[in-house]
Protein backbone atom coordinates (compact mmCIF):
# COMPACT_ATOMS: atom_id res chain seq x y z
CA UNK A 1 0.00 0.00 0.00
CA UNK A 2 1.25 3.65 -1.06
CA UNK A 3 1.44 6.28 0.64
CA UNK A 4 -1.71 7.97 -1.38
CA UNK A 5 -3.97 4.87 -0.23
CA UNK A 6 -2.57 5.27 3.25
CA UNK A 7 -3.79 8.89 2.86
CA UNK A 8 -7.33 7.92 1.15
CA UNK A 9 -7.91 5.45 4.07
CA UNK A 10 -7.47 8.25 6.62
CA UNK A 11 -9.93 10.44 4.60
CA UNK A 12 -12.18 7.52 4.74
CA UNK A 13 -11.66 6.34 8.63
CA UNK A 14 -12.46 9.57 9.58
CA UNK A 15 -15.54 10.34 7.55
CA UNK A 16 -16.75 6.68 8.99
CA UNK A 17 -15.98 7.70 12.29
CA UNK A 18 -17.78 11.30 12.14
CA UNK A 19 -20.72 9.15 10.80
CA UNK A 20 -20.90 7.34 13.95
CA UNK A 21 -20.25 10.03 16.57
CA UNK A 22 -23.00 12.14 14.58
CA UNK A 23 -25.48 9.35 14.69
CA UNK A 24 -25.20 8.99 18.21
CA UNK A 25 -25.84 12.67 18.30
CA UNK A 26 -28.65 12.31 16.52
CA UNK A 27 -30.22 10.03 18.47
CA UNK A 28 -29.02 11.83 21.54
CA UNK A 29 -31.17 14.97 20.33
CA UNK A 30 -33.95 13.48 19.33
CA UNK A 31 -35.11 11.05 22.26
CA UNK A 32 -32.33 12.23 25.23
CA UNK A 33 -31.11 9.02 25.78
CA UNK A 34 -26.87 8.23 25.77
CA UNK A 35 -25.07 5.73 25.42
CA UNK A 36 -24.28 3.89 28.61
CA UNK A 37 -27.14 5.77 30.73
CA UNK A 38 -28.82 2.92 32.38
CA UNK A 39 -32.00 5.45 33.00
CA UNK A 40 -32.58 5.90 29.65
CA UNK A 41 -30.18 3.96 27.42
CA UNK A 42 -29.23 4.57 23.52
CA UNK A 43 -30.23 1.27 22.04
CA UNK A 44 -29.46 -0.18 18.69
CA UNK A 45 -33.30 0.97 17.13
CA UNK A 46 -32.48 4.55 18.42
CA UNK A 47 -28.77 4.77 17.03
CA UNK A 48 -30.52 3.79 13.65
CA UNK A 49 -33.23 6.46 13.97
CA UNK A 50 -30.27 8.69 14.74
CA UNK A 51 -29.13 8.65 11.09
CA UNK A 52 -31.76 10.65 10.08
CA UNK A 53 -29.98 13.49 11.47
CA UNK A 54 -26.58 12.34 10.77
CA UNK A 55 -26.96 11.88 7.24
CA UNK A 56 -28.55 15.44 6.09
CA UNK A 57 -25.89 17.02 8.12
CA UNK A 58 -22.84 14.97 7.30
CA UNK A 59 -24.33 15.40 3.24
CA UNK A 60 -24.36 19.62 3.45
CA UNK A 61 -21.12 18.85 4.95
CA UNK A 62 -20.08 17.18 2.83
CA UNK A 63 -21.12 18.65 -0.36
CA UNK A 64 -19.76 22.31 1.10
CA UNK A 65 -16.59 20.77 1.61
CA UNK A 66 -16.42 19.17 -2.01
CA UNK A 67 -17.43 22.37 -3.38
CA UNK A 68 -14.15 23.71 -2.05
CA UNK A 69 -12.23 20.70 -3.42
CA UNK A 70 -13.98 20.41 -6.68
CA UNK A 71 -12.91 23.96 -7.84
CA UNK A 72 -9.00 24.30 -6.03
CA UNK A 73 -8.66 21.28 -8.86
CA UNK A 74 -10.77 23.08 -11.61
CA UNK A 75 -8.20 25.98 -11.05
CA UNK A 76 -5.24 23.38 -10.38
CA UNK A 77 -4.42 24.29 -6.71
CA UNK A 78 -3.06 21.49 -5.12
CA UNK A 79 -5.42 20.18 -2.29
CA UNK A 80 -6.62 17.33 -0.23
CA UNK A 81 -9.55 15.66 0.04
CA UNK A 82 -11.89 16.92 3.40
CA UNK A 83 -10.71 15.75 6.56
CA UNK A 84 -13.69 15.31 9.11
CA UNK A 85 -13.53 15.65 12.44
CA UNK A 86 -15.41 13.90 15.12
CA UNK A 87 -16.42 14.87 18.36
CA UNK A 88 -18.22 13.73 20.88
CA UNK A 89 -19.49 14.33 24.58
CA UNK A 90 -22.18 12.10 24.91
CA UNK A 91 -19.57 9.13 26.83
CA UNK A 92 -19.80 11.28 29.71
CA UNK A 93 -23.60 12.39 29.37
CA UNK A 94 -23.14 15.94 27.69
CA UNK A 95 -24.86 16.87 24.08
CA UNK A 96 -22.63 17.53 21.13
CA UNK A 97 -23.74 17.29 17.53
CA UNK A 98 -20.94 14.72 16.77
CA UNK A 99 -17.62 16.46 14.65
CA UNK A 100 -16.31 19.70 14.51
CA UNK A 101 -16.93 19.69 10.90
CA UNK A 102 -14.28 19.25 8.26
CA UNK A 103 -11.64 21.03 6.26
CA UNK A 104 -9.54 20.54 3.38
CA UNK A 105 -5.69 21.62 3.45
CA UNK A 106 -4.15 23.98 0.22
CA UNK A 107 -0.87 22.48 -0.38
CA UNK A 108 0.41 25.54 -2.33
CA UNK A 109 0.19 29.19 -2.46
CA UNK A 110 -3.14 31.00 -3.93
CA UNK A 111 -1.57 33.41 -6.59
CA UNK A 112 -4.34 35.18 -7.55
CA UNK A 113 -7.78 37.26 -6.41
CA UNK A 114 -10.04 35.18 -8.35
CA UNK A 115 -8.51 31.92 -7.08
CA UNK A 116 -9.29 32.94 -3.74
CA UNK A 117 -12.51 33.95 -4.65
CA UNK A 118 -13.53 31.08 -6.26
CA UNK A 119 -12.41 28.67 -3.80
CA UNK A 120 -13.60 30.29 -0.50
CA UNK A 121 -17.35 30.82 -2.47
CA UNK A 122 -17.84 27.29 -3.85
CA UNK A 123 -18.35 25.67 -0.84
CA UNK A 124 -20.48 27.49 0.84
CA UNK A 125 -23.28 27.77 -1.90
CA UNK A 126 -22.74 24.66 -2.90
CA UNK A 127 -23.63 23.77 0.86
CA UNK A 128 -26.74 26.19 0.81
CA UNK A 129 -28.41 24.89 -1.77
CA UNK A 130 -28.54 21.47 -0.43
CA UNK A 131 -29.57 22.74 2.97
CA UNK A 132 -32.09 24.44 1.31
CA UNK A 133 -33.09 20.96 0.07
CA UNK A 134 -32.89 19.05 3.29
CA UNK A 135 -34.92 21.86 4.96
CA UNK A 136 -37.84 22.64 2.37
CA UNK A 137 -38.18 17.88 3.08
CA UNK A 138 -38.48 19.06 6.66
CA UNK A 139 -40.96 21.66 6.36
CA UNK A 140 -42.94 19.46 3.89
CA UNK A 141 -42.77 16.37 5.68
CA UNK A 142 -43.18 17.42 9.50
CA UNK A 143 -44.85 14.91 11.53
CA UNK A 144 -48.25 14.95 13.48
CA UNK A 145 -48.04 17.85 16.91
CA UNK A 146 -48.78 14.33 18.95
CA UNK A 147 -45.22 12.87 17.79
CA UNK A 148 -43.51 15.20 20.39
CA UNK A 149 -44.97 12.50 23.45
CA UNK A 150 -42.90 10.08 22.31
CA UNK A 151 -40.40 12.34 23.38
CA UNK A 152 -42.24 13.80 26.23
CA UNK A 153 -44.95 11.80 27.82
CA UNK A 154 -45.61 14.02 30.57
CA UNK A 155 -46.62 16.67 27.72
CA UNK A 156 -50.11 14.73 27.17
CA UNK A 157 -51.19 16.12 30.43
CA UNK A 158 -51.09 19.67 28.90
CA UNK A 159 -51.90 18.69 25.48
CA UNK A 160 -51.22 20.75 22.59
CA UNK A 161 -50.36 23.98 24.52
CA UNK A 162 -47.30 22.03 26.41
CA UNK A 163 -45.42 25.24 25.05
CA UNK A 164 -46.48 27.59 27.31
CA UNK A 165 -45.42 25.49 30.26
CA UNK A 166 -42.07 24.60 29.00
CA UNK A 167 -41.53 28.46 28.02
CA UNK A 168 -42.29 29.23 31.91
CA UNK A 169 -38.74 26.98 32.43
CA UNK A 170 -37.10 28.37 29.69
CA UNK A 171 -34.17 28.89 32.65
CA UNK A 172 -33.21 25.10 32.61
CA UNK A 173 -33.92 24.16 29.04
CA UNK A 174 -32.16 24.66 25.59
CA UNK A 175 -33.77 26.05 22.44
CA UNK A 176 -32.31 26.99 19.09
CA UNK A 177 -32.93 30.81 17.74
CA UNK A 178 -34.02 31.62 14.49
CA UNK A 179 -32.73 33.38 11.18
CA UNK A 180 -34.72 35.04 8.40
CA UNK A 181 -34.41 32.21 5.89
CA UNK A 182 -35.44 29.96 8.65
CA UNK A 183 -38.69 32.25 9.63
CA UNK A 184 -39.52 32.16 5.56
CA UNK A 185 -39.66 28.51 5.45
CA UNK A 186 -41.94 28.66 8.94
CA UNK A 187 -44.36 31.04 6.91
CA UNK A 188 -44.53 29.98 3.27
CA UNK A 189 -43.15 26.70 3.25
CA UNK A 190 -44.35 24.29 5.96
CA UNK A 191 -47.43 22.57 4.50
CA UNK A 192 -49.34 22.43 8.20
CA UNK A 193 -48.25 25.52 10.34
CA UNK A 194 -49.68 23.58 13.14
CA UNK A 195 -47.15 21.30 13.77
CA UNK A 196 -44.24 23.74 13.33
CA UNK A 197 -42.22 22.18 16.62
CA UNK A 198 -41.53 24.82 19.59
CA UNK A 199 -38.43 26.50 19.24
CA UNK A 200 -37.47 24.36 22.33
CA UNK A 201 -38.54 20.76 20.97
CA UNK A 202 -37.19 21.54 17.47
CA UNK A 203 -33.80 19.68 18.45
CA UNK A 204 -36.23 16.43 18.44
CA UNK A 205 -37.03 16.80 14.51
CA UNK A 206 -33.82 15.84 12.82
CA UNK A 207 -34.18 17.54 9.48
CA UNK A 208 -35.26 20.55 10.96
CA UNK A 209 -32.39 20.62 13.06
CA UNK A 210 -29.75 19.54 10.74
CA UNK A 211 -31.14 22.14 8.55
CA UNK A 212 -30.95 24.77 10.96
CA UNK A 213 -27.46 23.91 11.90
CA UNK A 214 -26.54 23.85 8.13
CA UNK A 215 -27.68 27.34 8.12
CA UNK A 216 -25.81 28.23 11.47
CA UNK A 217 -22.22 26.77 9.96
CA UNK A 218 -22.87 28.40 6.35
CA UNK A 219 -23.60 31.77 8.67
CA UNK A 220 -20.21 31.28 10.26
CA UNK A 221 -18.40 30.50 7.27
CA UNK A 222 -19.35 33.50 5.14
CA UNK A 223 -18.41 35.65 8.06
CA UNK A 224 -16.57 38.73 6.14
CA UNK A 225 -13.40 38.65 8.24
CA UNK A 226 -10.04 37.38 8.16
CA UNK A 227 -9.42 34.25 5.69
CA UNK A 228 -13.04 32.59 6.97
CA UNK A 229 -14.65 31.46 3.46
CA UNK A 230 -16.72 35.36 3.58
CA UNK A 231 -13.11 36.71 3.88
CA UNK A 232 -12.25 35.24 0.88
CA UNK A 233 -15.45 36.66 -0.63
CA UNK A 234 -14.88 40.27 0.93
CA UNK A 235 -11.04 39.99 -0.32
CA UNK A 236 -12.14 39.08 -3.79
CA UNK A 237 -14.73 42.31 -4.39
CA UNK A 238 -12.56 44.50 -2.36
CA UNK A 239 -9.31 43.81 -2.66
CA UNK A 240 -6.23 43.78 -0.15
CA UNK A 241 -6.47 47.75 1.53
CA UNK A 242 -10.39 47.75 1.66
CA UNK A 243 -10.73 44.21 3.11
CA UNK A 244 -8.48 45.30 5.81
CA UNK A 245 -10.28 47.96 7.02
CA UNK A 246 -13.45 46.60 6.48
CA UNK A 247 -12.75 43.11 8.18
CA UNK A 248 -10.82 45.14 10.92
CA UNK A 249 -14.12 46.95 11.56
CA UNK A 250 -16.57 44.23 11.48
CA UNK A 251 -14.23 42.08 13.81
CA UNK A 252 -14.81 44.89 16.16
CA UNK A 253 -18.04 45.24 15.91
CA UNK A 254 -19.02 41.83 16.09
CA UNK A 255 -16.82 41.48 19.87
CA UNK A 256 -18.22 44.07 20.63
CA UNK A 257 -22.31 42.95 20.25
CA UNK A 258 -20.95 39.56 21.47
CA UNK A 259 -19.73 41.50 25.05
CA UNK A 260 -22.75 44.08 25.31
CA UNK A 261 -24.24 43.00 28.61
CA UNK A 262 -21.46 40.86 29.87
CA UNK A 263 -20.56 44.43 32.10
CA UNK A 264 -24.29 46.24 32.25
CA UNK A 265 -23.67 49.92 33.16
CA UNK A 266 -26.30 49.26 35.78
CA UNK A 267 -23.41 46.41 37.65
CA UNK A 268 -21.01 48.79 36.66
CA UNK A 269 -22.31 51.50 38.67
CA UNK A 270 -23.41 49.70 41.27
CA UNK A 271 -27.22 49.61 40.71
CA UNK A 272 -27.53 46.31 40.53
CA UNK A 273 -25.83 42.96 42.14
CA UNK A 274 -25.84 39.56 40.47
CA UNK A 275 -26.13 36.95 42.97
CA UNK A 276 -24.60 33.94 40.61
CA UNK A 277 -21.73 36.75 39.10
CA UNK A 278 -18.50 37.59 40.06
CA UNK A 279 -17.91 40.80 41.74
CA UNK A 280 -17.44 43.63 40.02
CA UNK A 281 -13.66 44.44 41.28
CA UNK A 282 -13.05 41.43 39.68
CA UNK A 283 -15.14 41.22 36.57
CA UNK A 284 -14.35 43.91 35.08
CA UNK A 285 -10.37 43.59 34.85
CA UNK A 286 -11.08 39.95 33.64
CA UNK A 287 -13.24 41.03 31.01
CA UNK A 288 -10.69 43.99 29.89
CA UNK A 289 -8.02 41.61 29.73
CA UNK A 290 -10.33 39.27 27.62
CA UNK A 291 -10.82 41.91 25.26
CA UNK A 292 -6.97 43.62 25.02
CA UNK A 293 -5.96 39.51 24.04
CA UNK A 294 -8.82 39.32 21.80
CA UNK A 295 -7.99 42.72 19.56
CA UNK A 296 -3.95 42.44 20.42
CA UNK A 297 -3.08 41.69 16.84
CA UNK A 298 -5.45 43.91 15.14
CA UNK A 299 -2.21 46.23 15.68
CA UNK A 300 1.30 46.03 15.99
CA UNK A 301 0.82 49.25 17.94
CA UNK A 302 -0.07 48.57 22.24
CA UNK A 303 -1.22 52.10 22.13
CA UNK A 304 -4.00 51.38 19.49
CA UNK A 305 -4.67 48.21 20.61
CA UNK A 306 -5.69 49.46 24.14
CA UNK A 307 -7.90 52.19 22.55
CA UNK A 308 -10.03 49.64 20.44
CA UNK A 309 -10.46 47.76 24.08
CA UNK A 310 -11.29 51.06 25.82
CA UNK A 311 -13.63 51.98 23.29
CA UNK A 312 -15.23 49.28 22.81
CA UNK A 313 -15.78 48.43 26.64
CA UNK A 314 -16.89 52.16 26.90
CA UNK A 315 -19.34 51.47 24.49
CA UNK A 316 -20.55 48.79 25.87
CA UNK A 317 -21.50 50.33 28.57
CA UNK A 318 -23.13 53.82 27.16
CA UNK A 319 -25.30 51.68 25.21
CA UNK A 320 -26.41 49.34 28.34
CA UNK A 321 -27.05 52.26 30.24
CA UNK A 322 -29.59 53.72 27.44
CA UNK A 323 -30.94 49.84 26.49
CA UNK A 324 -30.52 47.71 29.56
CA UNK A 325 -32.41 44.77 28.40
CA UNK A 326 -30.53 45.19 25.26
CA UNK A 327 -27.75 42.43 25.02
CA UNK A 328 -25.11 40.31 23.16
CA UNK A 329 -24.33 36.81 22.61
CA UNK A 330 -21.95 35.74 24.54
CA UNK A 331 -21.09 32.29 22.62
CA UNK A 332 -19.52 34.45 19.83
CA UNK A 333 -17.39 35.85 22.09
CA UNK A 334 -15.36 32.52 21.76
CA UNK A 335 -15.42 32.36 17.96
CA UNK A 336 -14.28 36.23 18.26
CA UNK A 337 -11.50 35.00 20.75
CA UNK A 338 -10.81 32.42 17.66
CA UNK A 339 -10.72 34.70 15.04
CA UNK A 340 -8.67 37.29 16.64
CA UNK A 341 -5.85 35.26 18.56
CA UNK A 342 -5.33 31.95 16.29
CA UNK A 343 -7.50 32.41 12.81
CA UNK A 344 -6.38 35.86 12.05
CA UNK A 345 -8.68 38.94 10.85
CA UNK A 346 -6.48 39.95 8.10
CA UNK A 347 -6.20 38.54 4.63
CA UNK A 348 -2.57 37.50 2.66
CA UNK A 349 -2.60 39.71 -0.94
CA UNK A 350 -2.18 37.88 -4.18
CA UNK A 351 0.60 38.03 -6.45
CA UNK A 352 -1.75 38.74 -9.29
CA UNK A 353 -4.44 40.93 -7.73
CA UNK A 354 -6.57 41.86 -10.31
CA UNK A 355 -10.47 42.63 -9.64
CA UNK A 356 -13.12 40.55 -10.32
CA UNK A 357 -15.09 39.52 -13.29
CA UNK A 358 -18.81 41.38 -13.36
CA UNK A 359 -20.41 37.56 -12.66
CA UNK A 360 -18.33 36.97 -10.09
CA UNK A 361 -18.93 40.38 -8.04
CA UNK A 362 -22.71 39.44 -8.32
CA UNK A 363 -21.88 36.21 -7.16
CA UNK A 364 -20.18 38.20 -3.99
CA UNK A 365 -23.16 39.97 -3.31
CA UNK A 366 -24.96 36.99 -3.37
CA UNK A 367 -22.89 35.68 -0.87
CA UNK A 368 -23.37 38.79 1.53
CA UNK A 369 -26.89 38.56 0.94
CA UNK A 370 -27.11 34.85 2.30
CA UNK A 371 -25.02 35.39 5.18
CA UNK A 372 -27.64 37.60 6.21
CA UNK A 373 -30.58 35.33 5.68
CA UNK A 374 -28.81 32.30 7.55
CA UNK A 375 -27.20 34.61 10.31
CA UNK A 376 -28.78 34.65 13.90
CA UNK A 377 -27.94 37.13 16.60
CA UNK A 378 -28.88 34.48 19.25
CA UNK A 379 -28.42 31.14 17.61
CA UNK A 380 -28.43 29.02 20.40
CA UNK A 381 -30.38 30.26 23.78
CA UNK A 382 -29.94 28.40 27.05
Amino acid sequence: MNSSQKKILVHIGLFLITLITTTLAGAEWQFNRFLGLEESPLTWPYFIKGLYFSLPFLVILTVHEFGHFFIARWHKVKVTLPYYLPLWFGFIGLPSIGTMGAFIRIKEYINTRTKYFDIGIAGPLAGFIVALAVLFYGFTHLPPPEYIYQIHPEYQEMGLAYADSVNQNSETSFRVGTTLLFEFFKDYVATDPGSIPNSYELIHYPWLFSGYLALFFTALNLIPIGQLDGGHILYGLFGSRLHRKISRALFILFVGYAGLGVVSAQEFFGQVVYEDSLDIGYKVPLYLGFLYITFSRISPSLKTNLLIVLGVFIAQILLTAVFPTFTGYEGWLVFGFILGRFLGIYHPQAFIDYPLSFKRKILGWLALIIFILCFSPTPFIM
